[in-house]
């Protein structure tokens, strides 16, 4: 075998009559894959895999007449490990997150401090359920007075694009006031969100600077989560590859006198609430070895919704990007919070991952559309109510 590589080794028992057959499998996988990638050996009545990295659509490929079920076994031994890194088309399963670059990284992490900002919370540690009046809900009001009835920590993720009114009172003569108004608004709201968001929570606001007005909200409300010692945990870049727009705005044709930036993107901005890491159970994970991997490249190309005009909604985010918020975010049975719901692509797409959720809404009409796409995502309640 190959000196100096490192191994993961896999055990396998099997008894004295498979033994023929097992010699067989050995020499057809010794010589189809690389040693210094897996070998099989046999020792006593044990077959020992040693994994080091591996292609593994290969090595399902490989064919094996009389011990077909020990190559299976094989693959779902290693499908089942969970951490691995990715180079090329192989998955490597030794020393994947060795530190190369900086010595003693996590010692010297501790040392000078994650997150400082964040330090000296006051955040309690005891989560609470939400109350069975407001689970899998849609509440039509006003979002601050509607969230200062639900108690503290009672909520998993809070994901929600806010739109740029609340049917504040809008008078030429108070221009120049309105948005000090809206963001004292949207802040208070967002205030009330972490309030009620579980320790070890998320809050995820898809969100785009105002170009218009030159106000860089993504920034501005960055700056209030963590004012508000919440952990910034990143950011996702929503590429919509929309190119529908303008070239010139008034005098920056070809000049640098005011060139107007084209934008195709939005941001996602995500902070926890006291911990970075959300506890759950392993058998509320729903999401794919592949979903996972390209997830977590911060940059996710989805389409604009389609079905605006239809729903009768000008500013839809589409359930895709739901879809991968909350199967990354958040574990099955958690409860989802949109405290800006809309026509409920939040709530419908929750429903559909057997999450619970609360959805609110200022208007009517849209509360009215949400609760018909609920109805059609799926008839009855998962899971019941008195769960």
């Amino acid at each position: 075998m190959v000196k100096d590589t490192k191994y993961r080794i896999i055990n396998i028992s099997f008894q004295p009559e498979d033994s023929r057959r097992l010699h067989q499998l050995i020499e057809t996988v010794n010589t189809s894959i690389a040693p210094e990638d897996l070998y099989l050996k046999i020792e006593a009545d044990t077959l020992n895999v040693h994994l080091n990295k591996l292609d593994l659509e290969k090595f399902r490929g490989i064919i094996a007449p009389d011990s077909e079920e020990f190559l299976q076994m094989i693959i779902a031994e290693i499908e089942a490990i969970r951490s691995y890194g990715i180079k090329g088309k192989k998955r490597i399963y030794v020393d994947y997150n060795k530190e190369r670059k900086v010595r003693n990284r996590k010692a010297k992490e501790e040392n000078r401090g994650k997150y400082y900002y964040a330090r000296g919370s006051s955040f309690s540690k005891e989560n609470r359920k939400l109350p069975v009046a407001f689970l899998d809900q849609i509440f039509c009001g006003d979002s601050l007075e509607i969230l200062q009835q639900l108690p503290n920590n009672c909520i998993d993720l809070v994901f929600t694009s806010p739109p740029y009114n609340f049917g504040l009172a809008y008078h030429e003569q108070q221009d120049e006031h309105f948005w000090e108004k809206y963001f004292q608004k949207l802040f208070a709201i967002f205030r009330e969100c972490v309030r009620v968001l579980k320790f070890g929570g998320r809050i995820i606001v898809n969100i785009q600077p105002l170009f218009s007005d030159y106000i860089p909200t993504h920034h501005m409300i960055s700056q209030f989560f963590i004012d508000e010692k919440m952990i910034w945990k990143g950011e996702i870049l929503w590429e919509k590859n929309n190119y529908n727009c303008k070239y010139t705005a008034w005098g920056s044709w070809k000049s640098p006198a005011s060139p107007y930036l084209k934008y195709t993107w939005e941001f996602l901005e995500i902070f926890c609430k006291g911990e970075l890491k959300k506890p759950g159970g392993w058998e509320n994970i729903d999401i794919t070895d592949e979903e996972f991997k390209a997830w977590v490249v911060a940059r996710w190309s989805i389409a604009p919704e389609r079905k605006m005009k239809e729903l009768g909604h000008p500013a839809m985010f589409p359930e895709e990007l739901v879809r991968r918020v909350l199967k990354l975010f958040s574990y099955r049975n958690d409860v989802i919070l949109d405290p800006f719901n809309g026509v409920g692509t939040t709530t419908v797409v929750a429903r559909t991952l057997e999450r619970r959720y609360l959805g609110i809404d200022i208007s009517e009409k849209y509360c009215a559309v949400a609760r018909e796409r609920l109805k059609a995502a799926g008839q009855g309640e998962f899971p019941p109510k008195s769960e």
